[in-house]
């Protein structure tokens, strides 16, 4: 464990440290989901579900090569990511970055996130710091999504440095994940085995094909993480767990500006922007939120 990761670790209360991972996450995630999202793709010149979410994600890295998309998403298949080819040459990228936005907006005002203009500015007075003094450093994704200038709209504006720190802990976990030897295709299969992430969107996404699956099977099955049919172990889920918990603790020096009672404040505040596109229906699947994810082995099976 880096040095930096145990000194965060032994001023933050970990369980926080979880809880507003999750919630950040749960919080960012409508945008996959929306409708107004292929809408404003549409607008761009592109109707295709994969391109468009590649371009919109990616858009804060400017018009970079499909190949370092493939590296910062680490868990897509080359031929998922390549379909993005061309997408700069539609729009720039700064166009799809305003065009997410504009979704975003949409989005929030049709669900009525119940969120006051106080509220709203107490939980900026709260990410802002935390967002300023991130290290960035190997942290490609949620620098790129730093660089980006903050919208007018001040629940767009919120719903941005959001992003910003969802991203940081995706790059965080893209380190965890190499660190444990556990690649693209491998973490996908892990995690729907865990049941953490429904199959049938990870294939339909990802598109990691029979074959490429099948030999990550082959390679969780060798580690102990899975049966021969793919059910995870006890070892798998115990294995999945602590992945998560090494990305806590590398996650922790992060929230240390605003400290364990800040963070909690925090995931209170803007827990209403995930019941609110929860309650609209937007999900085809339960997301994690607050300290709904267990680390006892039978509740997490």
């Amino acid at each position: 464990m880096h040095l930096a990761s145990t000194l965060g670790r032994a001023h933050m209360d970990m369980n926080a440290v979880r809880e507003v991972s999750l919630t950040i996450n749960a919080t960012h995630l409508f945008v996959y989901f929306i409708p107004e999202a292929p809408e404003e793709a549409a607008k761009l010149g592109v109707t295709e579900y994969g391109p468009a979410y590649f371009a919109f994600r990616s858009a804060p890295m400017g018009a970079v090569p499909w190949q370092v998309t493939l590296a910062a998403f680490y868990n897509f298949s080359p031929r998922s990511v390549q379909a993005m080819a061309g997408v700069w040459d539609t729009a720039r990228p700064e166009q799809w970055q305003a065009a997410r936005f504009a979704a975003v907006d949409r989005a929030l005002q049709r669900v009525d996130v119940d969120l006051t203009a106080d509220q709203i500015a107490e939980a900026r007075s709260l990410i802002d710091p935390v967002v300023a003094r991130a290290d960035y450093a190997g942290k490609p994704m949620a620098a790129a999504n730093a660089s980006v200038p903050l919208p007018a709209a001040p629940l767009v504006a919120l719903w941005q440095q959001i992003t910003v720190l969802r991203e940081w802990r995706g790059d965080a976990h893209i380190t965890v994940l190499a660190a444990n030897g556990l690649g693209p295709c491998d973490c996908n299969v892990l995690q729907t085995a865990t049941g953490h992430f429904p199959e049938a969107i990870a294939r339909a996404t990802r598109l990691w094909n029979d074959e490429e699956v099948a030999a990550a099977t082959t390679r969780l099955v060798a580690r102990g993480w899975l049966d021969a049919d793919g059910t995870a172990t006890d070892a798998g889920i115990a294995a999945r767990e602590q992945i998560e918990v090494e990305t806590d603790e590398h996650c922790a020096a992060l929230w240390t500006p605003i400290g364990d009672t800040g963070v909690r404040r925090l995931t209170s505040l803007i827990l209403p922007i995930h019941d609110a596109f929860t309650a609209a229906g937007t999900y085809p699947f339960r997301v994690e939120v607050g300290d709904t994810q267990s680390a006892d082995l039978e509740a997490a099976r």
